[in-house]
């Protein structure tokens, strides 16, 4: 068989990922970024124990719409992992397997991770 001949393995440009696939990809990038703003909560805590301009400081990076950014970013990153944990439960239970419940449980953890945190924005 020659190099021209050789079939190809689809690549991201041809394969259309699953919807829970999607899903499952985007848990796991949101666990990363959870771990990463711990330590950014760490840091709040170091700058509450640095007295108040240290405080002062950390507050007005988080005023700043980056600091915004990142905090709710890191909200729905919350939100969307706390909703696909309890997706998971449902599957420890047996439920929710077949191809039709798979997308409206993944479309319903979208809605309720976006809900969590429109709640929390105005809760705020």
């Amino acid at each position: 068989m020659s190099l021209k001949t050789r079939p190809l393995s689809p690549h991201l440009q041809v394969y259309r990922l699953p919807l829970t696939g999607l899903i499952s990809i985007t848990h796991r990038i949101t666990g990363v970024f959870l771990c990463l703003a711990l330590f950014g909560v760490l840091g709040l805590g170091a700058a509450l124990a640095g007295g108040e301009s240290a405080f002062l400081a950390a507050q007005a990076c988080l005023a700043a719409p980056l600091g915004q950014l990142l905090l709710w970013g890191s909200a729905y990153a919350l939100a969307f992992h706390f909703c696909h944990g309890v997706r998971h439960l449902l599957w420890d239970l047996g439920w929710g397997f077949d191809a039709r419940r798979l997308d409206a449980l993944a479309k319903l953890e979208l809605a309720a991770s976006a809900a969590l945190t429109g709640l929390l924005y105005f809760l705020s």
